[in-house]
């Protein structure tokens, strides 16, 4: 039985952002992050999460929010996002030039507690009032959910939990909502069912799928939501990342990875994999560590 998909799909990297943001070793040179940024431009990946203004004693490598944000290349067609927390975190997005903004919930209330330190409940009533902000300025907001297919302190979650907070984001006004598998647990067949749960909330051309690839499922993860006709997806340039409040989780799904499966199922990106692998080349450099790009790998084998 042949599977239709849909001509073109988005990539949202987040290398910049939910890349670095776990680096352990020592702190990401400015120019480093913006030479990144500017690599993965060239490559041609419209939609990039630049930084994260939250505060710099929980995240350290996102001290530098404002100094990216305003420096960070402007390109026609080039949109740069930073994650914010609250109103504060929003006005000082603002400030920077930050041309989209980024809200993170979870699906349980322990992530949620030990994450952003407050209820499911409580959480949203902060993003209203961000919401509320950028509608009176033109800012699209974007919403994260946390933990979809599984929680390091709660385990296993219901679909329908997952949708009561993607819809509750929808609902006040995120233009779309991006499922993140934190820990890397789903299977196809979850993710299947995470999704049918939460397209009775949200129409499935608001969803985005961000899948880490602990148990290595991120592919076939993304492959289960592109028959469900998810069209956007989250990634991480090298496959870095993590989550600092998710013990076990590894990298990202690699968007070279990502990017390979798409131009194999015939789904046009605008993305240049030779660029992009480039890029891949550049900050592994940089930070002196390996891949976890299975396509760089592979190419760079002898």
């Amino acid at each position: 039985m042949s599977t239709s998909f849909a001509s073109n799909a988005e990539i949202v990297e987040v290398g910049p952002r939910d890349g670095l943001q776990n680096e352990p070793d020592r702190v990401v040179p400015t120019e480093v992050k913006l030479e990144l940024i500017r690599r993965l431009a060239d490559a041609g990946l419209r939609r990039i999460e630049a930084t994260a203004f939250v505060s710099p004693q929980r995240v350290p490598q996102m001290a530098d929010h404002d100094a990216v944000m305003r420096a960070a290349p402007r390109r026609p067609g080039v949109r740069y996002s930073a994650l914010v927390p609250n109103l504060r975190g929003f006005d000082a997005a603002m400030a920077a030039g930050s041309q989209e903004v980024a809200v993170f919930g979870a699906a349980t209330e322990t992530f949620s507690q030990k994450n952003i330190h407050c209820s499911i409940a409580e959480s949203l009533q902060r993003f209203e009032a961000v919401t509320q902000a950028a509608r009176a300025r033109g800012i699209p907001v974007r919403g994260y959910v946390s933990c979809v297919l599984g929680c390091p302190y709660e385990g296993a979650v219901a679909p329908a939990a997952v949708a009561r907070v993607a819809g509750a984001l929808y609902e006040l006004g995120c233009y779309e909502i991006s499922l993140g598998d934190t820990i890397g647990v789903g299977t196809p067949g979850k993710t299947l069912a995470m999704l049918a749960a939460v397209t009775e909330r949200v129409p499935v051309k608001h969803l985005a799928g961000h899948f880490h690839d602990t148990y290595g499922q991120a592919l076939a993860n993304v492959y289960a939501a592109l028959q469900r006709g998810v069209t956007v997806f989250d990634a991480s340039v090298a496959g870095l990342g993590g989550c600092p409040y998710a013990p076990g989780a590894t990298g990202n799904l690699a968007t070279e990875d990502l990017l390979y499966l798409l131009d194999g199922l015939g789904i046009a990106t605008g993305v240049d994999l030779g660029a992009l692998l480039e890029a891949d080349r550049y900050i592994c450099r940089v930070l002196g560590r390996g891949t976890r790009s299975r396509v760089a790998l592979a190419r760079a084998a002898p």
